[in-house]
């Protein structure tokens, strides 16, 4: 066969331009055609009765059954007494192609949820996987808010109805277009999510995906359920792997700027959670310059509790690197910090000392931390709230770690020495808060200015308490603390003086410490001891309890070790 001249060639190249250029207008005009077809009024009057080309048949017991179901309506709504058999009469409505039946088993539903104060029977659960998956828009809509209140009424096991297959009817919800049915599928999703088990058929069952996307809804009722399903989500390791995954880091960080409050916290606090695990710490700061960081650190100042209370958590839980506790201590966090510690709410205040404890343990952050305002604040924490042993704990924790001899006179121009001398006194004290302001006083007492500071403000109760602390063996480290406190003290007269009424008791934890298994506490009591023995009240007191007896036999029993451990040692090297 021959071939085609250049001529013949061009005409068929030009031909199938042609074809081309007309299959291009073609379909062009087809589909403006249809657009606009598609939006002619007369096709939404019509479009009920174009879904109804197709009419169910109502079967003769579907018919019986609707009879039976208007009259218990009109005797009123009371479970027991749809029929002979209420279950199957529930079941024959909501499985029915019929969309009228359908229907009255979901206003069914949804008027019990909203009047019954009983659990709901496991039975009447297998309904409602029909009536979720149903096609017609109401039954969807009373259907899950129905399943919204039995779950949020307690009438329906949590585990049941992820057990009975629900989760995915109510996920493809997630999906729909219509806003009510996204709100209410999104409160199952998170009235759901409160374990384990349910979230990890949760993400299964691709739930992840629906729900960020819903987070970024423009009805607030959605966006609200759809944050919080993610927050009760992210309590879920595994599905913290699978959002941060699907995107849900830049997504949450936006939502912090969210003019909701709900929103706001919401996605803080699902942050928080992610921030507890110290492998996301690193996406969670690149993106944006610090984004996620300087927003935080804006929440702080926020009027509503609950979103500058869980702020200081999140930044508390990123906070576990040195070089970031200096960037947000350079961001200029401390006024806000100090603000909140004046706060009416117990959770703002908490947070708030947290964080601030976090900040005092850098070195590098103590020259700044160590100012007038925050050390006149800490002192006033301690004095409102000295049975608060989380208060009590941190804030004592932080005067510790600032108590460096450079830093001494501030802290003793401070109202906090008082304020943790004043705690001790409190008899609701708790174990903890004790061992945490025993420790930081004793750490105090080894600077004479603020021992000499102390000393002051020392009276019968204080001394009483010290003494009976030292005397608590069964808490080791407040015993311990309290007794190094009184050590310090003693070169000063007026401690001199009030020791005097306690010679007995001290007498008594003295023998206690020389016996101890631990060495301190040994060393502790035998210069205790030595100083007290200077005074002649004390000493004529020791002579006649024979403590220079006991000493002897601990000495004795001292060298015994020692030459035992001589021994030990040569053998060793031979």
């Amino acid at each position: 066969m021959g071939q085609l001249c250049g001529r013949c060639m061009q005409l068929l190249r030009d031909f199938v331009a042609f074809v081309q250029r007309m299959s291009s207008d073609l379909i062009h005009g087809i589909k403006e055609c249809l657009t606009l077809i598609s939006k002619c009024p007369c096709l939404k009057q019509n479009g009920s009765k174009a879904r109804q080309l197709y009419k169910p048949i109502l079967q003769p017991h579907e018919r019986v059954t609707a009879q039976e179901f208007l009259q218990h309506i009109e005797t009123g709504f009371e479970m027991s007494s749809l029929g002979k058999d209420p279950l199957e009469a529930l079941r024959t409505l909501a499985f029915s192609e019929n969309t009228g039946l359908q229907q009255s088993a979901a206003l069914y539903y949804l008027h019990m949820s909203q009047h019954t104060n009983i659990p709901l029977p496991v039975e009447h659960l297998e309904p409602f996987y029909a009536l979720l998956r149903s096609a017609d828009l109401e039954v969807q809509q009373m259907s899950s808010l129905s399943l919204v209140n039995f779950l949020l009424e307690g009438h329906i096991d949590k585990e049941l109805v992820v057990q009975m297959g629900l989760v995915e009817p109510i996920l493809d919800l997630l999906e729909s277009e219509d806003p009510t049915v996204q709100c209410n599928s999104c409160a199952c999703t998170m009235t759901l999510a409160v374990s384990e088990s349910n979230r990890e058929a949760i993400g299964a069952a691709q739930g992840v995906t629906p729900l960020l996307s819903l987070a970024n809804s423009y009805d607030p009722r959605v966006q609200q359920n759809a944050v919080g399903a993610i927050l009760n989500l992210t309590q879920s390791e595994k599905i913290q792997q699978v959002l941060c995954r699907e995107g849900a880091l830049p997504v949450l960080a936006l939502l912090l700027e969210s003019s909701d409050s709900e929103v706001q916290y919401y996605s803080c606090a699902a942050l928080s959670n992610v921030a507890a695990n110290v492998q996301h710490h690193e996406p969670m700061l690149r993106h944006g310059n610090r984004f996620l960081l300087r927003t935080l650190i804006s929440l702080l100042s926020s009027s509503v509790d609950k979103v500058s209370s869980q702020a200081c958590v999140c930044l508390r839980n990123l906070a576990t690197s040195v070089d970031l506790q200096a960037e947000m201590v350079a961001e200029d966090i401390l006024p806000k910090l100090i603000s909140l510690l004046a706060s009416g709410s117990e959770d703002v205040r908490r947070a708030s000392i947290a964080l601030l404890w976090i900040l005092s343990q850098h070195p590098h952050n103590q020259d700044t931390l160590v100012c007038g305002e925050l050390l006149q604040s800490l002192g006033m924490l301690l004095s409102a709230h000295k049975t608060d042993p989380v208060i009590v704990g941190h804030t004592a924790c932080i005067i510790k770690n600032l108590s460096l001899s450079k830093n001494i006179q501030r802290i003793i121009e401070s109202p906090c020495v008082e304020g943790l001398l004043q705690t001790m006194l409190s008899t609701d004290t708790q174990e903890d808060s004790l061992r945490y302001v025993t420790s930081c006083l004793a750490e105090l007492a080894k600077q004479e200015g603020a021992t000499l500071h102390m000393v002051q403000w020392m009276d019968e109760p204080l001394t009483k308490c010290l003494v009976r602390l030292a005397g608590q063996l069964e808490h080791t480290e407040p015993s311990f603390q309290a007794a190094s406190i009184i050590q310090h003290m003693i070169g000063h007269e007026k401690m001199i003086l009030l020791l005097k009424h306690h010679i007995g008791e001290i007498q008594d934890y003295l023998k206690n410490f020389f016996t101890h298994q631990e060495i301190r506490f040994q060393q502790l009591g035998i210069s205790t001891f030595c100083r007290l023995r200077e005074d002649p009240e004390f000493s004529l007191a020791f002579r006649k309890s024979q403590m220079a007896k006991l000493l002897e036999q601990v000495r004795q029993q001292t060298e015994e070790t020692q030459e035992l451990l001589r021994a030990a040692i040569c053998q060793d090297d031979s």
